[in-house]
């Protein structure tokens, strides 16, 4: 039963579209140097990023200069024990502690003065001395923080000593205690954000990179002239670069959550990964008119390549992936309105940690939409346009 012209056109119209796509994917599987990239970003870098960096206060060696040798000087010395940190010895003279400090050989000193556990007995007001190097500030602060904890407690159960309280009778004394909960990732595991968040940055570059540097290698082989006498439109020709590079970073994600995150780091994934690949697809798919729009301006690869880093990095300090927002100037916080990637952050780990659904998340994704139509438009018009 022949077909009416409209379905005939339709279906050559996606015949056409699928023969493309299938001819970008084996031009991008001959394409070595950037398929090697694509390998490495979504597998081992995934897994170094995650092991292999650690914000968290791990190991932290420290010296002690203890001028005292008593029982309350050694009993405050080893509160500081692994795996917050680690004693590496004691120095003889003060001057010594500031030279490791100024060599970097060692991240605290901890200096207790003479007469300190008579101090203690007699009620005298009495302090120790902690010289912390903060030149990597997350660890000296946290190193800070770790230690005026340990002091206090310290001073907290000497001075109930002093006041020869009971355990019965200190829990009958009023007192300020402290409860927190951490949801979501209760051991504080900071392999899971930062696997999660080299991800969500490999997504981005690819998403960028790839459609440009397709259609720049049009350009340098100069088989664009052969496309433009060819029966397809230069939105075929758009629209199944962009596919086929949808589908590569859709796989490479795969691979990296199925392959690294969950086997390998343990990523916790609550949410339905469904609804996460299919919002990435989303993603890549509107982020791509950003690359289209940049292989338009660019001549060759070695400038997509440049280009793609000028637009990659302001997407990504705007976005609170590599600082929190809360830190930041109210007039740049402004401008992360402007940036998709925020929202794409939002809803992969609200998927990823918190198992939200589009009930909870609709507004992120709907300004995702948004910015990435407006995009995708732009670089789409722009690319249209190249060849009227």
């Amino acid at each position: 039963m022949p077909f009416s012209p409209s379905v005939n056109r339709t279906r050559t119209w996606c015949r056409r579209l699928s023969v493309m796509t299938k001819k970008e994917l084996i031009q991008l599987s001959r394409d070595v140097p950037i398929l090697l990239f694509l390998i490495y970003s979504f597998t081992l870098a995934v897994y170094i990023t995650g092991t292999g960096i650690s914000i968290q206060l791990r190991n932290a060696n420290f010296v002690v200069y203890d001028a005292d040798h008593s029982f309350s000087s050694r009993d405050l010395i080893h509160r500081f024990r692994p795996p917050y940190f680690r004693l590496d010895g004691e120095i003889l003279h003060q001057q010594e502690g500031l030279r490791l400090l100024d060599q970097g050989k060692t991240m605290m000193v901890l200096d207790i003065p003479p007469r300190f556990q008579e101090s203690l007995a007699t009620g005298e007001p009495t302090a120790v001395q902690i010289q912390i190097d903060t030149t990597n500030a997350p660890q000296g602060l946290s190193a800070a923080s770790y230690a005026a904890q340990i002091v206090g407690q310290f001073g907290s159960e000497a001075a109930a000593r002093n006041l020869r309280l009971s355990a019965e009778s200190r829990q009958s004394l009023p007192e300020i205690r402290s409860e927190y909960r951490v949801w979501y990732n209760p051991e504080q595991k900071d392999a899971w954000f930062e696997s999660v968040s080299h991800l969500l940055r490999m997504i981005t570059l690819f998403a960028i990179l790839l459609p440009a540097a397709a259609m720049v290698r049009e350009k340098e082989r100069g088989t664009i002239e052969q496309l433009l006498v060819s029966p397809l439109t230069p939105f075929q020709m758009m629209v199944s670069k962009v596919l086929a590079m949808t589908m590569v970073i859709l796989a490479s994600s795969g691979v990296a959550v199925f392959c690294v995150l969950q086997p390998i780091i343990g990523v916790p994934i609550k949410g339905s990964l469904l609804l996460f690949f299919g919002l990435t697809v989303l993603y890549v798919f509107t982020t791509a008119g950003v690359g289209l729009f940049a292989a338009t301006i660019a001549r060759n690869q070695a400038q997509v390549g440049l280009m793609t880093i000028m637009i990659l990095i302001p997407m990504l300090l705007l976005s609170g992936i590599t600082s929190p927002m809360e830190v930041m100037p109210v007039w740049v916080r402004n401008l992360t309105v402007f940036s998709p990637l925020r929202y794409f952050i939002d809803i992969t780990f609200g998927i990823f940690f918190k198992g939200a659904g589009l009930a909870i998340l609709w507004q992120p994704v709907l300004a995702m939409m948004f910015l990435g139509s407006v995009t995708f438009g732009l670089g789409m018009l722009r690319f249209l346009r190249q060849f009227e």
